[in-house]
């Protein structure tokens, strides 16, 4: 309607003006609509861009002539910004250029020392400290793979471990090698270096004497020129879990898959990094220092992770992306509060296996940090990046993730412990909210390579005719769940869960709820055989908080609660502590075979009496009562 007066320039502005207000009003409407139907919808977009630009450069990445490795990536930016700090350690600061002429002078003195030759491959027997850093580097530029050993193990394993790989030489810090293992390593023709000046014990060899001595100046890219996408770069050590570790074969391109990780999450070369996991697993050195490579920023280095020392850390050196793994986070909400605790500049926090309750803890007493909650296996062709702020989930599915790394949920048979195969011999897929056998397809795209030295176990992972006859799928052996908005759950482990009375009992679950008692830290629970009775019953080896003693009453109140009768642990063991791995998963096969008969054991045993309703303590008089089917399980 034109006002009297009103020009024909001025019903033109206010028709604009009436067509924009209407434009902006449906765009607003539009948001609020998309964000109630679709509230991940900025977080998808943002992570999936950054998933397909990541892709790409791994696909540019296999193609380039000569190869460009990480390695190639550290050279550049040490020349880009040879001053800028790459390591943080014990108050010292080893800038990008003092890391590179370390590791040629680490490279020049294998190299006339060990003789090393391309593709010899080396042992690292190191602890968390700088040195674990430049000497992967100059093996690197040597053209040879590494054998990442863990530091913690000893004899027999350490054996297996270095047998696996088939190792010329095994370089180890000052002090850490077991002269009882020197015998058959020299019959095995195999050299021995100390990162130290001296040694006196007769057959190993001193290495930090030749190092300094050598010439910090770039060595030629043809010692390297046998290196391809497709080429070993490191044997990585599964946890051991369930008997002798294995050797997991890490590509070149799995090195650069697994480096994407902090960019996928956001993170840029301005971060400070912080590593306290154990840099012989893929977490502590795939994701952390390798993925700080990739990025160019700054690691801030720890030997070990340290509850009461983190958060000053985190303010001393100004870190900004933390690492946690299995328990770690549980550790710090475990630790006496202080009035500081929000006053610290992390934005980030990276890793797996936190509980849901201890995830809402964390943010509850340590502020607004971005948890990306991981699943992956140092072995496996796909895992999952929780890139929103959902509470639980392991990650997240969508298109350009199934593109890049095909994967599935399979019906899964618990007691037989088995995929569910139909008439036609093919796996069933398991429905959405189903809790499935995760499998990822083997492509040229997402390869399995397996273990090294261990074909029979590398068979093992391998699934055929899943979905069709002749295709290949690798079995991740966990059980997940996807949920109707595309959230991933983690439920379990296969052989974790047990089978009793006929139902499948999670053993994540009964942790959780076993912990919740007031007077249990943490607990372990497995399923243990009962002669005369079909499947597992449970059992729980637990650790009291400093202080308590088990409270029969209170545990059984918990467990009866929150379980139903068949996931309830019938027997629980006090322990003084709980077995683990280097990164914090929980040993259950020795506990297993140790069973619930108190005369094998010294630890106190309790047994859920249903008819006092409590706990009470277990006797040989009950256990020959149970033993002799007089008491009802």
């Amino acid at each position: 309607i034109r006002h009297p007066g009103q020009g024909q320039d001025g019903l033109s502005f206010m028709s604009f003006s009436v067509c924009v207000c209407g434009v902006s009003g449906l765009a607003i409407l539009s948001f609020f609509f998309l964000r109630t139907r679709f509230p991940y919808l900025g977080e998808d977009c943002a992570y999936i861009l950054r998933s397909i630009k990541l892709g790409f450069r791994l696909i540019k990445y296999k193609k380039v002539k000569p190869f460009y490795s990480v390695l190639d990536c550290f050279l550049d930016a040490a020349k880009r910004h040879p001053s800028k700090i790459f390591l943080h350690f014990e108050g010292r600061e080893y800038t990008y250029g003092e890391v590179d002429k370390l590791s040629n002078k680490v490279a020049r003195a294998l190299q006339a020392e060990a003789r090393l030759k391309k593709g010899d491959v080396v042992a690292l027997f190191l602890a968390n400290e700088p040195s674990f850093v430049w000497t992967w580097l100059g093996l690197a530029k040597l053209g040879c793979p590494a054998a990442l050993l863990n530091f913690n193990i000893r004899s027999k394993s350490l054996l297996h471990c270095f047998s696996c790989c088939s190792a010329k030489v095994i370089i180890a810090s000052s002090g850490e090698i077991q002269q009882d293992v020197l015998p058959t390593l020299r019959e095995q023709g195999i050299s021995v270096y100390l990162l130290s000046e001296a040694c006196s014990i007769q057959g190993i060899n001193t290495l930090s004497d030749k190092i300094s001595q050598a010439s910090d100046q770039p060595l030629s890219w043809d010692l390297r020129a046998n290196v391809n996408i497709r080429s070993t770069a490191l044997y990585i050590y599964t946890s051991g879990t369930t008997g002798l570790p294995k050797a997991a074969v890490v590509t070149q391109e799995r090195v650069w898959a697994a480096s994407f990780i902090q960019a996928a999450c956001g993170i840029t070369s301005e971060d400070i990094f912080y590593v306290n996991l154990p840099l012989y697993h893929s977490a502590g050195f795939l994701i952390g220092m390798v993925g700080s490579i990739e990025r160019g920023n700054t690691i801030v280095l720890k030997r070990k992770f340290s509850a009461s020392q983190f958060w000053s850390d985190c303010r001393k050196y100004n870190v900004t992306v933390m690492q946690y793994i299995g328990e770690t986070m549980r550790y710090l909400c475990n630790a006496p509060k202080k009035d500081n605790e929000k006053n610290h500049g992390v934005k980030f926090a990276i890793g797996n296996g936190v509980r849901t309750d201890i995830w809402s803890e964390f943010l509850n007493r340590f502020g607004d940090i971005k948890v990306r909650e991981l699943y992956a296996a140092t072995e496996g062709n796909i895992g999952f990046i929780n890139y929103t702020s959902k509470i639980g989930a392991v990650g997240r599915v969508n298109f350009v993730h199934r593109f890049f790394f095909p994967f599935t949920l399979i019906k899964f048979d618990i007691e037989k412990e088995e995929p569910v195969r139909n008439s036609e011999g093919l796996c069933i897929e398991a429905a959405r909210g189903e809790t499935g056998l995760l499998v990822g397809k083997v492509t040229q795209r997402s390869p399995f390579v397996g273990y090294a030295g261990n074909q029979q176990q590398t068979e093992k992972k391998r699934l055929r005719d899943v979905l069709k006859k002749g295709d290949l799928y690798f079995n991740t052996g966990d059980l997940l769940r996807f949920d109707h908005m595309n959230f991933v759950y983690f439920q379990d482990r296969v052989g974790d869960t047990f089978r009793w009375k006929g139902e499948n009992v999670a053993t994540s679950e009964v942790a959780d709820i076993l912990t919740m008692a007031p007077c249990i830290l943490e607990a372990n629970v497995y399923g243990v055989k009962v002669e005369g009775h079909e499947g597992r019953i449970g059992m729980a080896a637990v650790l009291l908080k400093e202080g308590e003693d088990f409270d029969c009453l209170q545990t059984y109140k918990q467990v009866v609660n929150y379980l139903p009768a068949y996931a309830r642990p019938r027997f629980i063991r006090i322990q003084p502590c709980l077995e683990m791995t280097g990164t914090f998963k929980m040993k259950k096969v020795k506990l297993v075979e140790e069973g619930f008969n108190p005369a094998h054991m010294e630890d106190p045993l309790y047994f859920l009496d249903t008819e006092k309703k409590m706990y009470v303590p277990l006797t040989e008089d009950i256990y020959r009562a149970i033993a002799c089917r007089e008491i009802k399980l």
